[in-house]
């Protein structure tokens, strides 16, 4: 697109390092009054990344710096959450929003390492759409064990297993609660968090193909309840074994809680 005034035309920086105010009356500032031969028809380029890290004073200097320098700069600015952006560098903005990637484009570019199938499948499920996620699980997997399974990823993400969690739901549908919290308990010991197993549970209740679309709604809809009051503080085992109880309950005659 510069051709060879690539190097002078183009500044890039990491918002989330350099994100003060005075980065951009100074750096970028700078870059835009400076005085560059481009191609004909060619603007200089300031490239933002994580511009959201940035604080409000930075996008408010931006802002100005924008709109002062637009017929010689245009600016491009990445970022992971866009109301972090104020509202007035959105409205000078074409935004344009990435969706998350698909199951076969992540696994393009994992397939490099030794892996087994169930490594992969548990790959796509931690990066959830993420490439980046998906590489570094890929690489610590790799780096930690030198052989990518499903019992490997879960180790180094520190996840509950997928299958633990199955079996927790496949109990529940059951109204079988003594295998439930004997599941529950499992995953507690090993020290996974009240999020961690709520969150899991959602995932693995959203894909779960036994469970028949009525009572998977009714499911995630008491999961996001319990989910709610953990993040409120309230994440005790206690509080997870009322949300197996529940579950449990779906499943079981209502005669049976008669007094």
């Amino acid at each position: 697109m510069l051709g060879d005034a690539y190097k002078e035309g183009v500044l890039e920086l990491n918002a989330s390092d350099e994100r003060g105010i005075d980065v951009v009356r100074g750096k970028i500032k700078a870059f835009a009054q400076k005085k560059v031969t481009l191609p004909p028809g060619r603007h200089k380029i300031v490239i933002l990344d994580e511009a959201d890290s940035m604080t409000t004073g930075a996008q408010q200097a931006m802002r100005r710096t924008m709109e002062i320098f637009s017929s010689t700069t245009r600016f491009a600015l990445a970022c992971n959450q866009a109301n972090k952006i104020i509202e007035p560098i959105q409205s000078r903005c074409a935004v344009l929003r990435y969706a998350k990637l698909r199951d076969e484009e992540v696994l393009k570019r994992v397939m490099e390492v030794k892996y087994n199938n169930e490594g992969l499948t548990a790959l796509l499920f931690t990066a959830e759409g993420d490439l980046r996620q998906a590489l570094n699980n890929l690489q610590s997997t790799h780096a930690g064990f030198g052989f990518v399974s499903a019992d490997n990823v879960f180790r180094v993400c520190d996840q509950p297993h997928p299958v633990i969690v199955q079996e927790i739901i496949r109990a529940c549908q059951n109204g079988d609660i003594d295998g439930s919290m004997s599941k529950l308990n499992e995953l507690w010991a090993n020290g996974y968090s009240a999020v961690d197993i709520v969150t899991t549970l959602f995932r693995v209740t959203k894909t779960f193909d036994d469970l028949p679309e009525y009572t998977k709604l009714e499911f995630i809809k008491e999961i996001g309840w319990t989910h709610m009051r953990v993040l409120e503080g309230v994440g005790t085992l206690v509080q997870l074994g009322g949300l197996m109880g529940r579950l449990c309950r779906k499943h079981m005659k209502p005669e049976l809680f008669e007094v």
